[in-house]
């Protein structure tokens, strides 16, 4: 029996115009009703999706951030910060790269250090608290992680510059335009396996959607694993299944009911 239903955002649940479906809250009711824990795992910031969901903020749990922030019915449970000498580093070694912009990615807040109008419309849809600053590295916050934006794409334009930190860093690509680094250990897998352990649910009794790499170890924490029909196909290779409907055709809810879990 599955308790635990946990869904990625982007490419996952929201269509490519980044919209849910608006079905999304008559299913979501049914399965709380059911006593399915239904959450949101994203690299999207906690706040923003606080505002998305605020019609069930009090009774969702959000892993945020890639994992590096949990909490659920507006209560604080986990926190897995990046070192701050780290993320200067990687901040100085970002601003180095060309067609490249910076996000620092805080407890707090998100900040950037450019009025470039193109990247500002573009991780505004991710962030509801963002600042701009003068110097990203004099920023006093909680470093939960850097992200790093190239329109051009990441995989082949930014993620090289930063492979030789993969052993001690979790360098990921989460998006085609961004790459997101974080504490060594913080990811959506981990912060998940520590739930299910709170909560004394199995990985036989969880249930996972995503579509991108910063999506990987979310995969291996579950037994009814999906990838979306358009995910990245290292994601596609690690789950144990495949939705037959991408994200812009109702992939998770069109999954969710075929698996009859409305009818528990």
């Amino acid at each position: 029996m599955i308790k635990l239903i946990v869904t990625d955002v982007d490419g996952t649940l929201l269509n490519d115009n980044h919209e849910l479906h608006p079905d999304f809250w008559k299913i979501e009711e049914q399965l709380t009703s059911k006593g399915i824990l239904f959450s949101i795992a994203s690299g999207r910031q906690f706040y923003n999706l606080e505002s998305k969901f605020e019609k069930i903020k009090d009774r969702t749990m959000f892993f945020a951030e890639n994992g590096t922030y949990v909490s659920h019915k507006g209560k604080e449970l986990y926190v897995n910060p990046i070192e701050k000498n780290a993320a200067i580093e990687f901040i100085e070694l970002g601003r180095e790269l060309t067609e490249t912009n910076l996000v620092l990615c805080g407890k707090d807040s998100a900040y950037i250090e450019t009025d470039d109008e193109e990247f500002k419309t573009e991780i505004s849809k991710f962030y509801e608290r963002l600042q701009v600053v003068d110097d990203l590295t004099k920023v006093e916050d909680t470093y939960l992680k850097v992200t790093l934006c190239n329109f051009n794409g990441v995989e082949d334009h930014t993620f090289p510059h930063f492979v030789n930190y993969t052993d001690r860093f979790k360098v990921a690509i989460a998006a085609r335009v961004f790459i997101d680094i974080t504490a060594l250990d913080a990811n959506k897998g981990n912060a998940i396996k520590g739930i299910q352990k709170e909560l004394n649910i199995s990985p036989e009794e969880t249930l996972v959607f995503g579509d991108y790499l910063n999506d990987l170890e979310m995969m291996q924490v579950a037994k009814h694993s999906y990838a979306m029909k358009n995910a990245h196909p290292e994601i596609i290779e690690a789950s144990n299944f495949v939705t037959s409907h991408d994200n812009n055709n109702n992939g998770v809810l069109r999954t969710i009911e075929s698996l009859g879990l409305l009818n528990v």
